[in-house]
């Protein structure tokens, strides 16, 4: 299984942080990507400047019966598409899509590195994880996903919120 995480924390001319995740997620179904399962809405804080506006991720549990390169031009163009303008790291943006983890593989060349190499302590990628697909192990720790969320931080377990809010595709 694929599992990737969508963010967003700018409105684009397509809409809302909200829609900029609901056309991505069209968009990836269009690349041929079969999405078994979508998390709720996750909000939190920008970082570090938390005078920023807050992010809205999501994540998704997915196949995809291409190989991960070319998952990853898909969503260059994905991005792109949205109005992604690449900018500084940690700078606002439209649309944000991160393969967190594909079907296990662990590799790291200059296209992409997986499993994503921040995944583990990310509060918005563990928790939509949790939701979605609750006993995912990390391909490289061998950990599960409760035993990463409790690393976190306290301050990182209590600045999420789930959203009562789904996506529409």
């Amino acid at each position: 299984m694929i599992h990737i995480n969508i963010g967003s924390n700018l409105n684009s001319k397509h809409g809302t942080k909200f829609k900029n995740i609901s056309i991505a997620i069209n968009l990836l179904i269009d690349a041929k990507l079969k999405i078994k399962k979508i998390s709720n809405f996750y909000e939190t804080p920008s970082y570090p400047n938390k005078k920023l506006p807050k992010f809205a991720n999501i994540g998704l549990l997915a196949e995809y019966y291409l190989d991960h390169t070319k998952l990853i031009k898909e969503i260059s163009l994905i991005e792109k598409k949205i109005g992604r303008v690449k900018s500084m790291r940690n700078d606002p943006r439209v649309c944000d899509i991160d393969i967190i983890d594909f079907n296990g593989l662990i590799k790291k060349d200059k296209l992409l590195k997986l499993p994503h190499p921040r995944s583990h302590i990310r509060n918005f990628v563990l928790y939509p994880i949790k939701e979605i697909d609750p006993k995912w192990i990390h391909p490289f720790f061998k950990k599960n996903v409760d035993f990463l969320i409790n690393q976190l931080s306290q301050n990182s377990r209590i600045e999420i919120t789930r959203l009562r809010k789904s996506v529409i595709i």
